[in-house]
């Protein structure tokens, strides 16, 4: 039997026909469902659900009560904060099966979201997006986007670092945290260097 190069804490469940890669840890009480593809260098706080049959990329940090569900999937570098929620139904009801009106969400890579926020079926979080601590999110996000509120609207935009960025009149910004260089171009955000 290979040696194991990933951590399950002796609390915790991993049923089979799971992938999980190198340097993951998986903490307490926490239970990783059949089909699941987790990537290396993750992490999983206490009371996490993981799946079924969900991918997650590499170096994603999930913290304490995040319950990842059939038809999420998150890339690298995300950031899932305490208590977090993700719905996989629209619209349901204890008294209808609608296991195959799953809507797919999609985290990209480096994007995060906030203690406590909602993250409604169905929508796709840009890259190194930043939600706030208990938005809802009810619609796209596009990439670098900062959303607060309920629902949540974009009040401004934000670094690969996550800082708040202060634009010229020339719609240009820099990040003093890394020196990084935006410049906002029909409604997007594009970063220049």
């Amino acid at each position: 039997m290979p040696q194991q190069d990933y951590f399950v804490h002796s609390s915790s469940i991993v049923d089979n026909n799971v992938s999980i890669n190198d340097n993951t840890k998986v903490w307490h009480f926490s239970h990783i469902l059949s089909g699941s593809k987790i990537g290396k260098n993750c992490s999983f706080g206490q009371n996490c659900v993981v799946g079924p049959n969900v991918t997650i990329g590499n170096g994603v940090k999930v913290q304490n009560n995040v319950s990842v569900y059939e038809g999420v999937e998150i890339e690298d570098d995300v950031f899932l904060g305490p208590s977090m929620v993700f719905t996989n139904v629209f619209n349901p009801r204890a008294f209808i099966v609608r296991k195959e009106e799953y809507r797919k969400t999609i985290l990209k890579k480096g994007s995060s979201v906030g203690a406590n926020a909602t993250i409604i079926c169905g929508i796709t979080i840009g890259e190194y997006a930043l939600i706030g601590s208990g938005a809802v999110i009810n619609k796209d996000v596009k990439p670098f986007s900062l959303m607060v509120g309920v629902p949540a609207k974009q009040i401004g935009w934000v670094s690969l670092a996550g800082n708040t960025l202060a634009f010229n009149d020339k719609d240009e910004a820099t990040d003093v945290f890394d020196n990084t260089s935006y410049k906002i171009i029909n409604n997007q955000l594009e970063l220049l260097s």
